[in-house]
């Protein structure tokens, strides 16, 4: 009988470190995709405030803390880190999406720099501030953006694309590392 064994989306691929930056993985118990039933977002809102202590976010926001976080992706959410209430059931529908999705983290003072060779959008600290998220293109890839602090981006992309985001990052890194020792 084949023994199966659960890996990680970024078994022996990360943490990785070039100059001042990293990038490693951001372990993420639950992620559950979060459906609105139509016309129901208030009381979606309420429930998930009872339930685990914050609101569903605004368009582009997070809401929620490090270890219990709800992500705005698009005309859904995700419930990052804890296991969804039951109460969630009658105003949403829920999907068990853990194994789905690969979660990184972007870390160090040149972040900034980095990214902006991959994403087709503005991630300067003055127009992108924290707890603001976007859908968008990572390279090739879709993927979600978030910034979670001054010098870090929480990023999520589908578990498949994994090896092509941390290659994809980590040429980047190098290239701004080159660049800092003309």
């Amino acid at each position: 009988m084949l023994n199966m064994v659960a890996k990680s989306p970024f078994e022996d691929l990360l943490p990785i470190a070039c100059g001042s930056i990293s990038l490693s993985e951001d372990i993420i118990e639950y992620v559950t995709l979060v459906a609105s039933k139509k016309g129901n977002e208030k009381q979606l809102s309420d429930t998930l405030k009872v339930a685990h202590g914050m609101a569903l976010p605004a368009p582009n926001r997070i809401t929620g803390r490090v270890e219990a976080r709800c992500v705005w992706f698009g005309q859904q959410y995700l419930l990052m880190g804890p296991k969804p209430d039951q109460s969630l059931n009658k105003v949403a529908r829920l999907t068990n999406v853990s194994d789905g999705y690969a979660v990184a983290r972007l870390q160090g003072t040149e972040s900034e720099r980095v990214l902006a060779r991959l994403v087709p959008i503005n991630v300067s600290r003055n127009v992108f501030k924290r707890g603001q998220t976007a859908r968008t293109l990572i390279q090739h890839m879709h993927g979600s953006l978030t910034r979670v602090s001054d010098t870090s981006f929480q990023i999520i992309v589908l578990r498949s694309m994994a090896l092509n985001l941390v290659h994809d990052i980590e040429r980047a890194m190098q290239s701004i590392a080159a660049r800092d020792h003309l």
